[in-house]
Parts: C-alpha cells; sequence; structure tokens
C-alpha cells in the first residue's frame, strides 16, 4: 500500500496549498473588554414589551455587521440586544426593526421546525467558556421554538430540547423576541465569572445574514472562539438540580395481517408508565436515568429506496439519548462509529426493543469531559451496553478522546468489546479554518479471530473561496462494532473534494461552486487492491460540479457529471425480481438540480439525472413541493421516481412522501407524514398530535399504520376494504409531566 500512501500525502500537500493561497479573513475577534449582565431582583413578566425597570437601564448590543452578502458591512436593520438575568434565569431582548415590516416573513408555529425559512434570531450561549461546545435559542416574529447542541466545530445536535421559553411582539417598526433560559438549563463552570455570547439575526427577503461577532465568512456563529465574553455570573449557585418526568401510556393495536390476507397477530391493547429522571451530580455533571423507557411519540423514519448493496444509515430521534451525544462520539457518522446509539432499543429493521432501563453521565469537569452510558434490553434481545467515552480539551479549541465499549448478551460466556481513541485539532492558520482529524478503533468479538482495526487520517480546509477535504481509511476484515456502525470492511478507502466557490456578482449569483477537481470517494479491497491502481478499486465515485451556486435570491442550482464504478463479487439483487451480475461496471451520468429558496410561499425542488447504470441505462426525476402561506399550515410533498433498464431486466422504483402540518399555537401542532414505496409495496402513516400544556411537560397522541399496495393483493390500498387488514396498526396516548427541583 506504499503508493496509496503516496496518493494521500500529496493530495493533503494540494489541500495545504489551497489553504496558503487562500485570502486571511478580517479580524472580527470578541470585544476585548467583557460586555456585563445587570442583575435585578424586580419580577420580570415575559410579554416582550420589555417594561421592566431593569431593560431600560441595561447596556445596549447594536454592533450588527452582515456575514452575508456583504462581509463586514454594517447590517441593513437595526437590531439592538439587551441581556440582563436574576438568580434563576437568563433574560435576552432583541428587538429586530424592520423597514418594512410587512414583508417580514414568518410562516412557523411548530416547536423545532426548520425556521431558515423565516425571518429569525439565534442566540448563542457558551456556558462552560471552554470554546468547544454551546447552546443555541432561535425564534421566528411567531415565537417558534427552535434549540440545539453544539459540540466543537460542527456536531450540532438540533433534536436536543431544553427547559426555556420565548415570547415575541409585533410593531409598525420592529418585531421583539424576549427569551428566558433557566441558569440550570446551562452548564456553569463554578469559579468562571465568565460565559461566551452571540447573537446572529437572518433577514428572510435579503438572505442577510447579521452577527454581533464573528461575522466573518470563514466564522459564523458555530465559531466558538469569536463569541465575546459576558461577565456577571460569579454568583449563581452550585445548585444540583433534579428532574423527574414520569410518562403514563395507553395503547390500542390493530390486528395485523399478511400482505396475501392471513391474520398475524389479534388486536390488542396494553398501558404502562415509565420514568425519565436528570440529577444534577455537580454543576458540570449530569446523570440521566431512564425506566421502562418508551418512544412512541418519535417521528418515523422516511423510507429509503436502496438501489445500492450497502445499508443505510437512520439518524437518531430518541430523547434520551440527544442531550451532549456528542460526548459519545468516535469515528465518521454515516461511515464507521464505534458507537451508534440506534443499536439500543432498535434492531436492525428499526423495530422497536424494549429497553428495561438505562442510565447515563455526561459533562465536563476542568478540561476533562465525559460520557458514561449503561443500557439493559429484553425481549429477545436480552442485552446489556456499556459505552465509555472520556476527553480532554487541548490548545484552544482541540480534543483527544478515547471510547470503551461492551456489550454483554444473556447465555454467552464471551462478551463483544470495542476501543478507540479520537484527536481533533482545529485551527486558524492565516485566518482560514484548517481541521487535521485521527480516529482509531478495534474491536474483539467471537465471530473474529484478534483485534480488527479500522482508522482514518484526515483533513478539512472548510472557508468561504476555497472548501477542501481528504481523507484516507483502512478498515480490517472482522472488524465489527456490535453496537456502532460500519458501512464496509476489510477496505482502503480515500474520499476528498476541492471546491472553488468565487464570488463573481453578476446575473444575480452570490456563490459559485466549482470543482476543478472531481470530488473522489474510492475504495479497494483491504488485502489486494490498491488506491492508486483502478484496475483493483471495488468501487468509485466521481462528481465534477460543472455549474453551481447560490443566487441573491436564496435559490441553489447545480449541474453535475458523475463517474461511478462497482464491481460486485457475487450478484445481488438491486431491485425486486432485478439481479445485478458479478463485474466490473463503470457508467456515466449527469445531473441538473435546481431548489428555490425556502422563503417563497411556494418552493420547488428538483432533480433530473440520466446516463449510463451498469450495465443498462437509468433516468431518474426527483420533484419536490411546499406550501407555506404564513398561517397554520404547511403542506409537502416528494416524489420520485427512477426508470432503469438493464440486462436482466427493468424496473421502475417509485418512492411518494405527503406531510401536513398544521400548528394551532406555538404549543399544540399536528403533523401528518404518508409514504409509499413500490420495491416493498406498501403505503404508511404516520399521524401525531402534539399539546405542550406547560414547558417541559407534553401531551402525545399518535397514530401509525401500515397497508399492503400489492397488485395481487386481495385488500390492496386504496380501496376501503384495506383498511380492514392493515400491515400494521397503533393507536397511542402518552402524558408526560416534569417535576423539577
Amino acid at each position: 500500500m506504499g503508493r496509496t500512501y503516496r496518493v494521500a500525502i500529496l493530495i493533503v500537500g494540494m489541500v495545504a496549498s489551497a489553504a496558503a493561497q487562500g485570502s486571511p479573513a478580517k479580524s472580527t475577534g470578541a470585544v476585548g473588554v467583557p460586555f456585563r449582565v445587570r442583575r435585578t431582583d424586580e419580577s420580570i413578566r415575559l410579554d416582550a414589551r420589555l417594561a421592566e425597570s431593569i431593560w431600560a437601564s441595561a447596556d445596549s448590543i447594536v454592533d450588527f455587521r452582515q456575514r452575508e452578502p456583504l462581509e463586514g458591512a454594517p447590517a441593513s436593520e437595526r437590531t439592538v440586544v439587551k441581556v440582563v438575568r436574576s438568580a434563576e434565569r437568563l433574560y435576552i431582548a432583541v428587538r429586530a426593526y424592520d423597514a418594512d415590516m410587512g414583508t417580514v416573513r414568518s410562516t412557523q408555529l411548530r416547536r423545532d421546525a426548520d425556521l431558515s425559512s423565516d425571518d429569525n434570531v439565534t442566540v448563542l450561549i457558551d456556558s462552560y467558556r471552554d470554546r468547544r461546545g454551546a447552546f443555541l435559542f432561535r425564534t421566528n416574529a411567531n415565537g417558534a421554538m427552535w434549540d440545539a447542541q453544539l459540540v466543537g466545530m460542527d456536531n450540532l445536535n438540533d433534536n436536543w430540547n431544553g427547559i426555556w421559553d420565548v415570547v415575541t411582539r409585533r410593531d409598525s417598526a420592529s418585531w421583539t423576541a424576549e427569551f428566558a433560559i433557566p441558569l440550570k438549563t446551562l452548564r456553569f463552570n463554578p469559579a468562571n465569572d465568565v460565559i461566551g455570547l452571540n447573537v446572529r439575526r437572518f433577514i428572510r427577503r435579503k438572505n442577510e445574514e447579521d452577527l454581533w461577532q464573528s461575522w466573518g465568512r470563514a466564522q459564523g456563529i458555530q465559531n466558538l472562539l469569536y463569541t465575546a465574553d459576558l461577565s456577571g455570573f460569579g454568583d449563581v449557585a452550585s445548585s444540583r438540580p433534579i428532574e423527574l418526568r414520569p410518562y403514563v401510556l395507553g395503547q390500542a393495536v390493530a390486528p395485523s395481517y399478511d400482505a396475501t390476507g392471513p391474520r398475524l397477530a389479534s388486536a390488542s391493547s396494553d398501558a404502562k408508565a415509565g420514568l425519565d429522571a436528570k440529577i444534577g451530580v455537580s454543576p458540570t455533571l449530569t446523570a440521566d436515568l431512564t425506566l421502562n423507557t418508551d418512544f412512541a411519540q418519535v417521528e418515523a423514519d422516511r423510507q429509503v429506496i436502496n438501489l445500492t448493496r450497502f445499508p443505510t444509515f437512520f439518524p437518531e430521534k430518541r430523547e434520551f439519548f440527544l442531550e451532549s451525544s456528542g460526548l459519545f462520539d468516535i469515528g465518521t457518522p454515516g461511515r464507521v462509529q464505534l458507537f451508534y446509539s440506534r443499536r439500543l432499543g432498535l434492531d436492525a429493521n428499526g423495530v422497536p426493543v424494549p429497553i428495561l432501563g438505562g442510565a447515563r453521565m455526561y459533562g465536563k469537569q476542568g478540561a476533562w469531559s465525559v460520557g458514561v452510558l449503561d443500557a439493559r434490553t429484553g425481549g429477545g434481545e436480552n442485552a446489556n451496553d456499556v459505552a465509555i467515552r472520556v476527553g480532554h480539551d487541548l490548545l484552544e479549541r482541540s480534543t483527544v478522546a478515547a471510547m470503551f465499549v461492551d456489550r454483554s448478551l444473556t447465555g454467552r460466556a464471551t462478551a463483544e468489546r470495542g476501543a478507540g481513541i479520537d484527536l481533533d485539532f482545529p485551527l486558524i492558520v492565516a485566518g482560514q479554518n484548517v481541521e487535521p482529524h485521527v480516529w482509531l478503533m478495534g474491536t474483539r468479538t467471537p465471530s473474529a479471530p484478534g483485534t480488527p482495526l479500522a482508522w482514518r487520517i484526515a483533513t478539512d480546509y472548510p472557508n468561504d473561496l476555497f472548501d477542501n477535504f481528504v481523507s484516507l481509511y483502512r478498515i480490517d476484515d472482522g472488524f465489527a462494532p456490535t453496537i456502532g456502525f460500519v458501512r464496509r470492511t476489510g477496505i482502503w478507502e480515500t474520499t476528498g473534494h476541492f471546491d472553488y466557490q468565487p464570488r463573481p456578482g453578476v446575473f444575480g449569483i452570490r456563490q459559485l461552486d466549482l470543482t476543478p477537481i472531481p470530488s473522489w470517494d474510492i475504495i479497494a479491497d483491504r488485502a489486494t487492491g490498491d488506491l492508486s491502481k483502478p484496475s483493483t478499486w471495488q468501487t468509485a465515485d466521481f462528481e465534477w460540479h460543472v455549474f453551481g451556486g447560490d443566487l441573491q435570491s436564496g435559490d441553489t442550482f447545480e449541474v453535475n457529471v458523475v463517474r461511478d464504478l462497482d464491481a460486485p463479487s457475487t450478484a445481488f439483487d438491486i431491485f425486486r425480481d432485478v439481479t445485478v451480475a458479478p463485474g466490473r461496471y463503470w457508467w456515466t451520468s449527469a445531473n441538473v438540480q435546481y431548489e428555490t429558496s425556502p422563503g417563497r410561499p411556494f418552493g420547488v425542488s428538483s432533480i433530473l439525472s440520466t446516463g449510463q447504470f451498469y450495465d443498462g441505462h437509468s433516468s431518474t426525476a426527483e420533484l419536490g413541493a411546499t406550501f407555506r402561506g404564513g398561517g397554520h399550515v404547511i403542506l409537502g410533498t416528494t416524489y420520485t421516481v427512477t426508470s432503469a433498464r438493464l440486462s436482466s431486466g427493468l424496473f421502475t422504483a417509485t418512492q411518494l412522501t405527503g406531510r401536513l402540518e398544521y400548528a394551532v399555537s406555538t404549543r399544540a401542532d399536528f403533523l401528518g407524514f404518508a409514504q409509499y414505496q413500490n420495491e416493498e409495496r406498501r403505503a404508511d402513516f404516520n399521524l401525531r398530535f402534539h399539546w405542550i400544556p406547560a414547558i417541559g411537560d407534553d401531551v402525545y397522541i399518535v397514530w401509525n399504520s401500515g397497508f399492503t399496495t400489492d397488485p395481487d393483493a386481495p385488500w390492496r390500498f386504496p380501496s376501503q376494504r384495506s383498511l380492514t387488514h392493515p400491515l400494521n396498526g397503533a393507536l397511542v396516548i402518552k402524558a408526560v409531566h416534569r417535576l423539577a427541583r
């Protein structure tokens, strides 16, 4: 593999050369003197009117600058931010002035909705002040709530839900958002008087991004080096909060049937109760406990027609695993992970496995970060799973971490184990971002002798003019992270891209995205392959951006040429009744993509692709449409069809999804999600009503059902008869109440 290493070194050199040529970003560091928060014992009413006297005496933050479209220019609309605190809460008021209030975009009301379609403001708080993690809180002019937890440079967990509140109000000249964030929601270093703060405003109709700090294009709100210092927290009590969230659940399950008609299971009903607890072990360490865990309210995964011979990766959505999930990461998500939380409580097909109980502890202690998890599953699995990760801060933002995982199965003498180390070194070189990253892991399982290894070395250069990346993997045969994820084993792999992104300022183009060198993903056999010899490759994917970029309007476009290789050693089914024979297949295709701005009331996305496919030809069309009228209703649909002609047969793969959102208010909404795909010949429905009586309390009513669409089935959907013969169906009512001290 000497040539493989030389190829990787050559590409790393190209990335470094591009880094040297990139123009340095402007100095946009945080203010030198900390901004001091005013404390008050006055009762503050959360109404966005800011009538309390403390608001009049609090200092104002007004110096907002553009990151887009004109880097460093004063914001086109005035924004005023004030920050005060009480003994228990942090209050942040943002008044967003606008010369044309009638054009302020506000379509979303649902909790955790994507607010990029609207005017919005985001508050970032680095409560540890370690520049390695932060909490983000976002709202629009409707008062919709979105939050996320940031770990490192780009590990953004937007499934995290914290305890906080916001109220908004409009007048003829502005809209105002008043945030109230309990100090217990944040994590404080008790020895530090200072936290990090940044505020971002997005003006949708102008596609303008304004920030108080970190407004350089190579920076942005997630770059924690340039957040401002906010002092006045030295007296925050070192409390150890306790939060209990008991739940009760009732469930009615419909009888299930085979697609041909026979009944597989009878109707049933049951009820159960459980408990989630959050306990402050120390001011910076938290323990989560769960008993008789249930995730009935979690939104269904989107179905995928997989036209490859490799597994599909799905993201985690279950709340117990979400907070500080970055403290349990080692590896590359979607490719190789030592720990993948969806392995706990879900089987390989996504069917729930009972979690009898579990515990986690996570947080920071000085320069150390820790994540410990233990979960016990029942059903037919009967496993005990353990994951332990310890990290240490280096330099300004760098981290070294080690992890150990263990799965013990009832009735099996030998446990399945794995361990790994991860070194991440995000740096600023001449004003540009450079991030070398290395990880190494190994596993020990009864199915493979010794300790098979997997490792990756990579360098990222994510900047405005050049966005470059290169990586090299080696994954041994037998590498098997039992509670992790691996897409392929026994391979060498290299991936990378070299993107040139100029801003021509003509024809309404804001920024182009061109690839002088096609992006690549090449895999060769670990034992006999050589990444420098195409004749030994197993798979390869090259994509050339002929022309693409972003328009000033917010629309995006791409024209791409793709060259692919697949060399299966055995036959595999690519679609129902269509098989790809062993062989070596090269093919070329082209695609055109266009997506309108999410700020438009009616948005459209389209992908048209055509070209060779294995030993034949295929064409794909994907069309999506979304209606956001600015009221309470949002409608969306996506239709994808692939028509392929191969030597072994013809097939047409079709997938249709539909989505209906109706938000009664920011505290109550209905979400309907329907899916159909013809590979498995079924239609599935997920209907969910969510009510938030108070922040932290939840009531869910959920209906899940699936029906066959097999043309030979006597109870084929959408006939009325099919409603009496579902493949599956269940109605769940769940109530959760929060008790806190």
